[in-house]
């Protein structure tokens, strides 16, 4: 990362940098504060750290300065609860933490940022490992964190052609190992990262209509209820150069809705995660990958491949290894590793069915929440829709649907048209359960970006 920072601010040392609610700075002040956090870390003898911090700018200083002497940073949601971030960090490791807030117990070292402003003059020259630990973004227990190097993660940054004209909206959580891929792009493309917090669906298309963004990359929920938000708002969309999905299978009727919203912008879909990188991607309109991704014996050097109606991608791809506890880690079979996302292969196409941890048992039946979601949010006055498992006495579980209701539709029509919508799966996939919402209660059920189907 900091090699991408040092040639933008040597190429273009008064481009915009990032833009936050808080600053505004070009690539040679991004690259000054590096230097000098880097100088503060080496003069404090700080080898790893914990960072809670919401505004982007400090972000990026955090961790190009870290790159910059070795030491070893862990982001954490900035508005993480005190006690639950203490724990995490206690299962990690984590003694000290660059921060803001002043919350935390006295038996964490914190450091705030803006003490970490050292003499960059003398810093000695740096090429040993740039090591980054990114946590996961787990729906249940404490969240595993996977051990990365800047040096393999910035490789792709080497190719990329430099426009100083695009802006990019940071709609994934910096933490995110999809938000630290936009961080490292906009920096290879010497672009322009505009930075908004809070990073909700809201606050996105306020960012849309406000700071001249021409590429936006978030989470086909994320776009959902931005898409929405447009609509009850009544806003006009400005057009856009490029759209990325990342970190959930993408429907047919999103990427119909995309297209439409945005005539102009390219739509690229990206798989991608913590543990594995990013894999793969397609720009063909369509959902899922396509099979020419899958390994075969004409294709041996393919990272993917179907085994048993799940992905798996070869060992040795992405993270480093697990930090921490390494229970519930990805076993290895034979070179290859469970992704947890099950698929189906359909003619030439390898399309997501949801993860394996969302699979509803119907009386033994096992059942994909995300067809039926996706059949759901095709019915028209369906704004948004999440389908997910109910406890049930007799079969264990059954199907259930939550919906927000477009403007102005009735309830009673949309219900019978859900339930007619879903009447020819089999019995075990048909919902027992229709439950109108409002949007918030929808979007409490997302994490990461990421609707939350279990």
């Amino acid at each position: 990362m900091i090699g991408l920072l040092e040639k933008a601010a040597a190429d273009r040392p008064a481009q915009v940098a990032v833009v936050t609610p808080e600053v505004t700075l070009t690539y040679a002040e991004l690259h000054d504060g590096a230097r000098r956090v880097a100088a503060g870390l080496r003069a404090r003898g700080i080898e790893r750290f914990a960072v809670l911090e919401p505004d982007a700018a400090w972000i990026l200083r955090l961790l190009g300065g870290a790159a910059s002497v070795g030491s070893e940073p862990c982001q954490y949601q900035p508005d993480l609860d005190a006690t639950q971030f203490t724990e995490q960090a206690a299962a990690l490791g984590h003694d000290v933490v660059v921060t803001r807030r002043t919350d935390l117990p006295a038996t964490l070292t914190v450091v705030r940022p803006d003490e970490l402003d050292g003499d960059p003059a003398g810093l000695p020259a740096y090429d040993g490992p740039q090591p980054l630990m990114i946590r996961t973004t787990g729906t249940t227990g404490l969240p595993k964190a996977a051990r990365h190097d800047w040096a393999v993660l910035s490789r792709r940054g080497a190719t990329t052609t430099p426009r100083p004209g695009q802006r990019w909206l940071l709609a994934y959580g910096p933490q995110q190992f999809a938000g630290i891929q936009v961080l490292l792009h906009v920096m290879a493309a010497q672009a322009t990262l505009v930075a908004p917090f809070p990073r909700q669906p809201r606050d996105g298309l306020a960012a849309l209509l406000r700071d001249e963004l021409t590429c936006v990359s978030a989470t086909p929920t994320y776009w959902r209820f931005l898409l929405a938000e447009a609509r009850s708002s009544g806003a006009d969309l400005p057009p856009l150069e490029q759209i990325t999905l990342g970190g959930e299978a993408s429907s047919p009727d999103l990427l119909a809705e995309l297209e439409t919203a945005f005539p102009t912008a390219r739509i690229s879909q990206v798989y991608a995660s913590t543990e594995f990188g990013s894999i793969a991607s397609v720009r063909d309109g369509r959902p899922g990958l396509s099979t020419s991704s899958l390994w075969s014996p004409e294709n041996p050097d393919a990272v993917l491949r179907v085994q048993d109606g799940e992905l798996q991608v070869r060992a040795g791809t992405g993270m480093l290894g697990y930090a921490g506890d390494t229970a519930g880690a990805p076993e290895e079979h034979d070179g290859w590793v469970s992704t947890g996302d099950v698929v189906e292969v359909v003619a030439d196409r390898v399309l997501f069915r949801g993860r394996s941890s969302e699979v509803i048992n119907v009386g033994g039946v096992k059942v994909h929440p995300l067809p039926i979601e996706e059949r759901v949010g095709a019915v028209p006055g369906v704004r948004l829709a999440r389908v997910h498992g109910r406890s049930n006495p007799m079969v264990g579980a059954v199907v259930a649907v939550e919906v927000v209701l477009a403007d102005d539709a009735d309830e009673s029509a949309v219900k019978s048209a859900v339930r007619s919508a879903c009447a020819d799966l089999p019995r075990a996939w048909q919902p027992r359960s229709v439950k109108v919402v409002d949007e918030a209660e929808l979007a409490a059920a997302t994490k990461g970006g990421k609707m939350i189907r279990r």
